[in-house]
Formats: structure tokens, C-alpha cells, sequence
């Protein structure tokens, strides 16, 4: 079997299901592992953001959706070079990748048949359906199986760890310029982590908000998880996040690694969330997360 991932969580759960040597094509933004994007081909590209502030990213983001633009390009004939049987990407977030329906007119194009597996989680138990989902379309569904049933051992664990004990209050900000709260499986893994999710809307899309409302919502703590960045750029965005909301403690997490990517290591996410949260219950992993204040 020949698999391309036009994500990088569905890089994440190919080689979690231990289908690295079957991908043969990733995106740009593939780094889990660190040799997918050296040693595959890469078949989406994208503008390179680094050394961009957050508000100019999303005046970026917003001016090629307005114009009605693409934020990925599709290398076309290195994916029909390919000729993959299987292609993992998604319908979520048309900031996030390419749209599974872009995909398949692609394909249609260049005479391929490859079968298109979409991945659209909601939720944290959305995200091991996705596994279950991915495993059955490449023949590895016991090992999906098994990674699922492995996974949920982790979640149960942390509830035993943290049953009974006060549940603190979250805000988990996405985005700092302009502001977002998450949403989507964010709010799941805060309240998995033995936290009440405060300022998001769990399974619905993140969404803009003011420091005013954040600070409404009486957290006890702020996480700061911003879409893209790993643990360094989350902590430098929670300084500026901790000037906006003063006298409530800041912590920066490793958003792509642990938070926004929804695979297996969003169960690292909630482990590093209970961590924050229950310190003295659930002992934290160094990397994961850092207090800014």
C-alpha cells in the first residue's frame, strides 16, 4: 500500500499504526517524526511563516480566504508520481489543510484513484474514532485497535489520578492576535486533565474573543496553546498574554505537539494539562510545559 497524509496528525497516527514505510507523501508541516518530511516526498505546500506575528499571520489567512485563494498548493504531478492508494486528509479547518474535496477534483484531474479518507473529529473520542477509521481503511485495524484500547488505559488513568479533587477553572487560548478560545476536542482534554473548560465551546469551532470575556469567565488559570507553534513560541505569546490578563496564572504548552493536532498525542496533552492542574496527583514530563507567571 502506497499512503500519502495531507496532515500532520494523520502522519502522526500512519506511523503510530506503523505505517511509516507505506507513506510515501506528507505536507510541508509534517514533523512527527522528524524524518517524515526528510525522507517522504512532500506533496503540499505552504507559505513559511516563521519570523511573522501572529496578527500578521491571520491578516495573511484572511486576505487569500477573502480573495477566495488557497492557503496550500498541491504538487500534482509529484502526487501522481506517487500514485498512492490511500490519501488521509480532511474537511476541518481549511486553514489547517487542504479540503478533502480539492483532493478528489486533483485526483479526478490526474486520472488517479486513490481512496480519500477524511478526518474531521469533533471531539477527543472523535479523535480515536479517526484511528479506528484509518486503521480499517489500511488494513491495520487490530493494531488500531490495540493503539485505541492503549490510549483510553492512558484517560482512565488520569480519572482515577484526579477523581474527587477540586477541578480548577480553564481558558486555553488558540490564538492571541486577534484572540480565539479553543474549541473543537480542546475543552475534552481539560475536562479528561480534571479541569472545567471555561472559555470555549466544546466540539464547535474556536472563536474570537476579548480579554474582557476571558477574564468573565473567573478562570483559575490560563493555558496558552497557539496553533503552530511548540512549546518556545507558546511561552513567548503567554508573556504577552500574561500583560492582558493580570493576576491570573499563565502556562504555555506545546500546542502543536500536545493540543491542536488531534492524534495520538493529544493523550500526552491531557497528561501534561493534569500535570498543571494536579501537580501533586499526575507527575509532569519536562518539554511539555512551562508557567510564564
Amino acid at each position: 500500500m502506497r499512503l500519502v497524509s495531507m496532515l500532520p496528525s494523520a502522519t502522526e497516527i500512519a506511523y503510530a499504526l506503523g505505517l511509516g514505510d507505506q507513506v510515501v507523501g506528507v505536507t510541508f508541516e509534517c514533523d512527527e517524526p522528524a524524518s517524515a518530511r526528510i525522507e517522504k516526498t512532500v506533496v503540499v505546500g505552504g507559505r513559511d511563516t516563521t519570523g511573522m506575528t501572529p496578527q500578521e499571520i491571520d491578516r495573511y489567512v484572511r486576505d487569500r480566504l477573502a480573495a477566495g485563494e488557497d492557503l496550500y498548493t498541491l504538487d500534482g504531478g509529484a502526487l501522481a508520481a506517487l500514485a498512492p492508494d490511500v490519501i488521509l486528509t480532511q474537511d476541518l479547518c481549511r486553514v489547517c489543510a487542504l479540503p478533502s474535496g480539492q483532493v478528489e477534483e486533483a485526483l479526478s484531474y490526474l486520472g488517479c484513484r486513490a481512496d480519500v479518507v477524511s478526518l474531521d473529529p469533533h471531539s477527543l473520542a472523535d479523535v480515536l474514532d479517526t484511528i479506528l477509521l484509518v486503521g480499517a481503511r489500511t488494513g491495520t485495524a487490530d493494531r488500531a485497535q490495540e493503539l485505541v484500547t492503549d490510549l483510553q488505559a492512558r484517560l482512565d488513568a488520569v480519572s482515577i489520578a484526579v477523581a474527587g479533587l477540586p477541578r480548577p477553572r480553564v481558558a486555553v487560548i488558540e490564538w492571541v492576535d486577534p484572540l480565539f478560545t479553543a474549541g473543537h476536542w480542546v475543552p475534552d482534554l481539560v475536562t479528561a486533565a480534571g479541569g472545567e473548560p471555561v472559555s470555549g465551546r466544546p466540539g464547535q469551532m474556536s472563536v474570537t474573543a476579548t480579554w474582557d470575556s476571558v477574564a468573565a469567565c473567573t478562570p483559575d488559570l490560563v493555558v496558552v496553546a497557539p496553533c503552530g507553534y511548540h512549546l518556545d513560541g507558546a511561552i513567548a505569546q503567554a508573556r504577552a498574554v500574561a500583560e492582558k490578563l493580570p493576576g491570573i496564572p499563565i502556562w504555555a504548552i506545546d500546542a502543536d505537539g500536545l493540543v491542536v493536532r488531534p492524534g495520538p498525542r493529544l493523550i500526552d496533552g491531557v497528561e501534561a494539562l493534569a500535570a498543571i492542574l494536579h501537580p501533586g496527583a499526575v507527575a509532569a514530563v519536562p518539554g511539555r510545559a512551562e508557567r510564564v507567571i
